[in-house]
């Protein structure tokens, strides 16, 4: 039977990154990454597609600064983000946190950012294998510190691989994660139902579409999100500048949503009376394009599909994980990373930043030989990201239309007081409503933060 040091489930942002944290500390570390095709990838490679845009204090978390990239990674340098709501919006010029990147915030060609990560990690001396599916892991915790491997990872193809740490990078499906964490759950309870059901997930959609010269000048350095125009706790769909005229249009939804559960369905701005049944992702998008230039264009001639790129057909569809972190198993040598941990968020829109930095720090630990510290270390790096994302969550999980333009309504008047940050006294100024939106933010945020915002701790697992 082979073996090596790490073996390390799923080839995403996460994955390499622990490929490379672990090769570069001297360990002999193996990606396992049964691949998907794409139309803007010559080769096989993960099924890890977001919105691809990072904010300037993302940067400082992810620990990767794009001047490290090849010169086809980086798309457009931002300057805001634009909030916008059925009939208010706000604009954020700042995120208000310190930041190393001089700029608002950058997107990227996702393709190209995850085939340079498994080259990186190819460089410093890790295995990266496609065209693999992991079926199984079988563990021996009583083979610590003997000659036989902790873990046996078991291939389709009937190969067995053993290593003595195990990192699980397998996406917010959690194919393997699961099943591996139900091995370490009391009995009766099941990873599976906790964290995969629908509702704790949410799911995605995309366009490429090639934008009219004069629209893509005035939004190529923006980011454009809608919310309360479609139903659904953290549904919203947004806009963002890629190259050549094209911009990725796509959205998020929960998944399973019943159109007869809406209420106050005639406030949604795409939403039509003769819908039976919450519209697909395409016809939310033809509805928002029309929306918005639908009076001075064609959608169709003027906002053409980009057929050569994403996955398939200029499109792509991919799942997001809203539920809260988990922690991992480290007393059995494993480590979840990146959004089999649940670190991408269907309120912020994915996670490149927080999946790279946990995969980053999974490996670095296995490298030294002890996963131990796992769950402090990645509290100390991305725990306060989090727990903003888990907080802005549940404050807006009862929000209608027209609570998002109340909201937006009282974002501009707090940035009008201080524009560089949100969530400062200084902002109090503006009024009693930016009050109470900053008293509930500290107060539920106060809350998770002595109640705890993980959906598993360490606590929760059994040896």
């Amino acid at each position: 039977m082979e073996r090596v040091d790490v073996a390390i489930v799923g080839g995403g942002p996460a994955g390499t990154a622990a490929a490379h944290a672990a090769a570069s500390g001297g360990a002999s570390a193996v990606v396992f990454e049964k691949g998907v095709p794409r139309a803007d990838r010559e080769a096989l490679g993960p099924d890890s597609t977001d919105a691809a845009g990072i904010l300037d204090y993302w940067v400082d978390i992810m620990d990767i600064h794009p001047d490290e990239f090849p010169d086809d990674v980086l798309l457009q340098h931002l300057d805001r983000a634009e909030f916008i709501g059925p009939t208010e919006s706000c604009t954020l010029t700042s995120t208000g946190i310190e930041s190393s990147y001089d700029h608002f915030g950058y997107t990227f060609n996702r393709a190209r950012f995850d085939d340079w990560l498994r080259e990186r990690a190819e460089d410093a001396g890790a295995e990266y294998r496609i065209k693999v599916r992991v079926t199984g892991v079988d563990s021996d915790l009583y083979n610590e510190g003997t000659d036989d491997p902790r873990h046996v990872v078991s291939l389709a193809n009937g190969d067995r691989v053993g290593a003595d740490y195990l990192i699980l990078a397998d996406g917010p499906q959690r194919t393997v994660t699961n099943r591996v964490l139900d091995g370490y759950l009391p009995d009766g309870t099941k990873a599976s139902e906790l964290l995969a059901s629908p509702k704790a997930n949410h799911i995605a959609y995309q366009e490429y579409r090639r934008f009219p010269e004069e629209v893509f000048e005035e939004l190529k350095t923006s980011i454009k999100f809608w919310w309360g125009v479609m139903p659904g706790h953290t549904a919203y769909p947004w806009v963002f500048p890629n190259d050549a005229r094209v911009c990725r249009v796509g959205l998020t939804m929960p998944i399973g949503l019943d159109i007869d559960a809406v209420e106050d369905r005639e406030e949604y701005k795409l939403l039509r009376p003769e819908d039976d049944s919450i519209p697909q992702g395409s016809t939310y998008i033809r509805r928002l394009l029309e929306w918005q230039w639908g009076d001075e264009y064609d959608i169709e001639t003027d906002f053409p599909l980009v057929e050569d790129r994403g996955k398939r057909g200029g499109t792509e569809t991919y799942s997001i994980s809203s539920t809260r972190p988990i922690e991992s198993p480290v007393d059995a040598g494993i480590a979840v990373a990146g959004g089999a941990m649940g670190t991408t968020s269907a309120f912020h829109e994915g996670g490149d930043h927080v999946a790279v930095r946990t995969g980053a720090i999974a490996g670095e630990l296995a490298a030294d030989g002890d996963l131990s510290a796992y769950n402090e270390r990645w509290r100390e790096t991305i725990g306060d990201e989090l727990l903003r994302n888990v907080t802005f969550a549940d404050l807006c999980r009862e929000y209608g239309p027209s609570d998002w333009d109340q909201t937006f309504k009282t974002v501009r008047g707090m940035l009008a007081a201080d524009g560089s940050n949100l969530l400062k006294t200084s902002t109090l100024r503006s009024g009693l409503s930016s009050a109470k939106v900053l008293y509930k933010y500290k107060k539920q945020k106060r809350s998770l933060e002595k109640n705890g915002y993980t959906q598993l701790t360490a606590e929760d697992y059994v040896y």
